[in-house]
């Protein structure tokens, strides 16, 4: 075992890419040697060298009970004396996919898979064997996964490493994605009018969180299931970070919309790898074994994922618990705006539900090129003042951030007044 985090990370690049199981875990945004999780309760987190941080990345935002929920691990340990993995049906799938089409408007049945990337590939095909056509409208942006139809103009951590488009993506895939401004309907029309019997699904974040949070503008998801049902396309919600963070039923329920497909994952799995997509039958139905579309995986609904997953969803459904969420968010976004002002940093923030975002931008963040404009550079200074001071936000500015219902009052004073301190000692250029 290693003694320190630059000596775990050393020993990590010698056997893994860039030390690092997914890119924006690496630090390569804000620079230095990230840190080692050894543990980790509630709200917070501690590395390998014992310092503890109040945790605002909550595993990117599964562990919206926070991290070793009670419920949820005592699930899953029960789960696992049972066995880990069968490859037989089990009833628990049938518990949480019941549950998932009560909660979200738009699914009336659902399969599960094992990934966020695997449910947004799985239900482009879809789309395509359902409407017979090739073309994907998506928005700069918007994170998807890593399936080469998403990796065009994408967000996450695709953008924080500089390569957008990744090499290893084939030109008819190109040809075949069309790739927008995100909030601005006027290109969708366009799109439409040039593709008007072409264009499959239309797939979007409806309030993006991988370039930041940012939200859309009034009425702008309304008219995406305008143009869509005009031109006979689908409209697919990646609700993989929304769904059941933002209320019980995701964006959709929150924006009274409904759309053909969703993706979800994350809080869907508590904290286990997990994804899953659904919709209206009569699409869902063209999956194999009942229909033609072909989709398969060894792990799709372990028992512990499901496990997991039913001890979360069930705990969100208490009396309160969004109001509680929202409440502490409003609270630690409002604090920094403050905070923010106070020190003469041009800003702009986000929030809804237990989601949030802060660009250093002077300007309000509506799309990619506008998020693009934020000052990474003071970002990248924020961001280790912060973890010096016991406090970890996404090592990045093109992130969204979490709250838990772990997260207290003192933990957000605790945060507000670290963030005070640590803009004062940039100031002074300690």
């Amino acid at each position: 075992m290693s003694s320190s985090n630059a000596e775990a990370f050393e020993r990590a690049r010698r056997v893994i890419p860039g030390g690092v199981n997914s890119p924006v875990r690496a630090f390569k945004a804000v620079g230095g040697t990230p840190f080692f999780v050894a543990e980790a309760k509630g709200c917070e987190l501690v590395d390998i060298e014992g310092k503890p941080y109040i945790d605002y990345v909550m595993s990117w935002g599964p562990l919206i009970l926070g991290h070793a929920h009670p419920g949820v691990v005592a699930a899953v340990r029960a789960a696992a004396e049972r066995g880990t993995s069968y490859g037989a049906p089990t009833e628990a799938e049938s518990d949480l996919a019941e549950l998932v089409c009560k909660l979200v408007p738009s699914v009336e049945k659902v399969r599960f898979c094992s990934s966020g990337t695997e449910a947004t590939m799985s239900a482009l095909r879809l789309a395509r064997a359902f409407t017979k056509r090739a073309k994907l409208v998506k928005f700069a942006g918007c994170y998807h996964g890593h399936a080469d139809a998403f990796l065009i103009s994408a967000g996450s951590g695709a953008l924080t490493m500089g390569t957008p488009d990744s090499p290893g993506i084939t030109e008819g895939t190109t040809r075949d994605t069309l790739s927008l401004p995100f909030n601005a309907i006027d290109a969708v029309r366009e799109a439409f009018r040039a593709h008007p019997r072409e264009i499959a699904g239309v797939i979007v974040e409806p309030y993006p969180g991988n370039m930041g949070l940012v939200m859309p503008r009034p009425g702008y998801l309304a008219a995406l299931r305008e143009l869509t049902r005009e031109y006979g396309a689908l409209l697919i919600f990646d609700e993989v970070m929304t769904g059941f963070r933002v209320a019980p039923g995701g964006a959709q329920e929150r924006e009274g919309l409904v759309p053909d497909l969703t993706t979800l994952g994350k809080i869907i799995g508590g904290g286990l790898p997990v994804g899953a997509f659904g919709g209206r039958a009569e699409i869902m139905d063209l999956l194999s074994p009942v229909g033609p579309v072909y989709q398969a995986g060894t792990l799709s609904g372990n028992p512990l994922a499901m496990a997991a997953g039913l001890s979360t969803l069930r705990a969100l459904q208490e009396q309160g618990v969004y109001a509680a969420l929202e409440e502490t968010t409003a609270r630690l976004v409002d604090g920094l705006g403050e905070v923010f002002r106070r020190h003469g940093i041009p800003h702009s923030t986000s929030r809804c539900g237990s989601m949030f975002g802060a660009f250093f931008a002077a300007a309000d963040v509506i799309d990619l090129e506008s998020a693009k404009t934020a000052d990474t550079a003071l970002y990248a200074r924020y961001f280790h003042a912060m973890l010096e001071r016991g406090v970890y936000f996404a090592p990045s500015q093109f992130e969204a951030g979490f709250v838990s219902l772990a997260h207290t009052s003192d933990a957000v004073n605790e945060t507000l007044a670290a963030a005070d301190d640590a803009l004062a000692a940039i100031a002074r250029g300690a």
